[in-house]
Parts: structure tokens; sequence; C-alpha cells
């Protein structure tokens, strides 16, 4: 079987509930990272055979096949097609998946995988409010509260359950909140994301320009302080988790352009990484939020590596308890985990997530001269993918 590559990887900086990315319709958003890794690949655009996009909330102006609607508003020709992937919170990461199996079968020869949300103009939860408004029922069929009586499936009530089965305390979580934001800031004041950043130009209500181009995360809080974390209000009374121990509520777009071999000599491209393992595990969806230690186990078993074996991890900091609880679970070096900071400082555009976690990761490993990479995150439902890469 071939081999896939990335061979380009490209995020827009994040931008905060009603800030600098609001203005963007999400197809637009996400044809500007379309139209950026074809430039910085230098290929065709006309070889490009597939866009497959992440995206959560898949309603409003993200419904109706965003990721074909993202090809028709960039430069793309329109014999390019577009489908819309829906992972939950890795819709972007099996995105990924699915692009690196197309091209390793041969179907393919070059696809672009990436995502897309925009958490102002469709605000998380409104494929479920929207429809149960108008009357007209829930994802929740019969069948499942009989298999589950009694549950409400909840992101908040399982990262309570894994701190608490964890024995993570809040002065924990808000030491490494605090911890997310410092890296971010290094990171940001070392220039480590101005290679992977689109700037994109800030519009005004009207849509048209105002001249300034958005390159920094925005949600990044560069006066952070313990005491200032300590002080947030917790979500739930009697609780551990505060919004500032959280992800950020975020707008934006990310992509990867993935090859095959026979991609590479035709495009005149050069890889920047080499997809070694991927997969997906199932786990307990009332807990929801662990899946990420159990399927990174797995993983690692089936690529015949050990987690020593691994330069640097990218955990999506979905809540922090996730994050804390798979260092413990795997034995992990916390100097290598989330190195440029993660959600909680970043944001998470929840299905751009996926291919923004991995483009950080590609160019982290660059940076640092090192070699593999890991990055998994936890899903709704209770899901969490895995993928493994080395950089060439």
């Amino acid at each position: 079987m071939a081999e896939a590559y990335i061979v380009a990887a490209a995020r827009t900086a994040g931008g905060r509930r009603g800030g600098k990315l609001a203005g963007w319709h999400p197809a637009d958003l996400a044809a500007q990272v379309i139209d950026a890794l074809v430039a910085k690949s230098g290929i065709d655009p006309a070889t490009v055979e597939d866009v497959i996009l992440g995206c959560v909330s898949q309603v409003g102006e993200q419904a109706t096949n965003v990721a074909r609607n993202a090809v028709l508003a960039s430069t793309l020709p329109e014999s390019v097609p577009g489908t819309s992937v829906d992972r939950q919170c890795g819709s972007s990461q099996q995105a990924l998946h699915f692009a690196a199996q197309a091209v390793m079968s041969g179907a393919m020869d070059a696809v672009i995988a990436g995502g897309v949300e925009s958490m102002t103009r469709v605000p998380m939860f409104t494929p479920n409010a929207l429809p149960a408004k108008a009357g007209l029922g829930t994802y929740m069929s019969p069948a499942m509260k009989r298999r589950y009586p009694g549950v409400e499936f909840s992101q908040f009530a399982g990262a309570e359950m894994i701190a608490k089965n964890y024995g993570i305390d809040k002065d924990a979580l808000d030491r490494y909140a605090l911890e997310s934001h410092r890296r971010a800031m290094a990171a940001t004041r070392a220039g480590a994301f101005d290679d992977e950043i689109v700037p994109i130009e800030i519009l005004q209500a009207d849509g048209s320009g105002t001249g300034e181009q958005h390159m920094v995360d925005e949600g990044i809080r560069f006066d952070a302080t313990l005491e200032g974390i300590a002080g947030v209000k917790l979500i739930a009374e009697g609780g551990r988790c505060t919004a500032a121990t959280a992800s950020q509520i975020c707008d934006g777009a990310s992509g990867v352009l993935v090859v095959n071999e026979r991609g590479l000599k035709t495009l005149g491209v050069k890889p920047l990484a080499r997809i070694h393992h991927m997969s997906v595990m199932g786990h307990d969806p009332v807990i929801m939020l662990e899946a990420p230690l159990p399927a990174t186990l797995r993983a690692l078993k089936k690529a015949g590596m050990r987690i020593q074996d691994i330069d640097l991890y990218e955990v999506n900091e979905a809540f922090a308890p996730v994050p804390i609880a798979w260092l413990e679970a795997l034995d992990a070096d916390p100097a290598r985990l989330n190195v440029n900071g993660g959600a909680i400082a970043l944001g998470h555009p929840l299905g751009a997530s996926g291919t923004k976690l991995m483009t950080t990761l590609v160019h982290a490993l660059g940076r640092r001269g090192k070699r593999y990479g890991l990055q998994t995150m936890c899903e709704g439902g209770g899901m969490a993918n895995v993928t493994i890469v080395e950089r060439l």
C-alpha cells in the first residue's frame, strides 16, 4: 500500500466569539485556507481530487455541505468535489484520516483535508436547539434511552467525572490553564506560529474590509495570572472546572494537503511529514472525554511504539482534566505535551480543531528538529482519533 504524506498545512489564527473573524462566512473562511494550501504547495488547483472538511454544527451558514461550498468560494475549479464530516470535535482529524486512506489506496493522489467552525455565526448546540424549539425532536432515540436510562450526555459532566476519578483538584486545573497561556504567549512572541497562520483580513459588519490582518490567536490572555484564573466561577456547584480551565469558544479554519508517492512525483512537491499511524476508538459515552487514554494506548501498541518514542504530543484541551489524566495514564512527559499551548489559550473551533492541531504539530516538529508526533482528542459520544506522524 502507498504511503500518505502531508505536503502543506495551514490554519487561521483563532478568533473569539464576536471577534476578529466574526465578519467571515464560514465557507469563505475555509476557502481562504484552501487557497493558502494551494499557494504553499505550488500545485495546479485542478490536481486536487477531493476536499474533505470537518464541521460540527452543520446548520445555517454551515449547512448544505460546507466543504463543497468552500470549494465554490475558493480558487479551486468546479471540477473539485467536496464532502463534510462530523465526528464531533475530531471531525477534521477524521477528515485527515479519510484523505490519507484515499491516497494510500491509490484511488486518489491529492486530497485536501480540513475543517471550519464559526462559533459566532453558528453557535454551539444550534443543530439540537433549533429542531427542539420547532418540535422536531432530539437526537436521543428510544433505543438509546433504554440503553442509557436517565442519562443526559454532557461534556461538562464528563470533565468533572475525569477530574474526580483521577484525583485532579481545582488547583491543578488552574495551574494547567495558566501554563497553556504561558506556552501560547511564548510561542507567539517567538514567531513559532508565523509559518502556519494564514493572514485573514478583518471584515466590518457590512462585509467590507478594514485593511487590518488577523494573525495572532485572539484567545491568548497575555496578562493571565494564577489568581485571575483561580477566581473564575465554577461551571457546576461543588465541581472543579471553570470556563478558565476549559477550551475557548473560537472561530477558525484549518487544513492540510495530503498526497501519496505518485502525487509527490506528479505534483513536484516535498513532504513535511508522513502519516505513520491512524486509528479511531469508541469508549464510554457517559464520561465521554476519557476516550483518548485507551485510544492512545491501543494506537501505540498497533504502531509497535512506546510513548517514549514520541517526541511531541498534541492532546486537545477541551477541558484541563483530559490532558492531565492522559499524561498520568500514558506516563508521558509533560514537557512534550502541547508545547505551544492548547485550546484553553488558543481556542477550540470544534470541527476545525483536528487539522489545526496537526498543523501546529507538524510545524513544531520541524521547528524543533524532532521526528515523531502524536495527536489525539476527545469527541462527543465517547470517541477519540489518534494520528502519529513522522517528520521528513
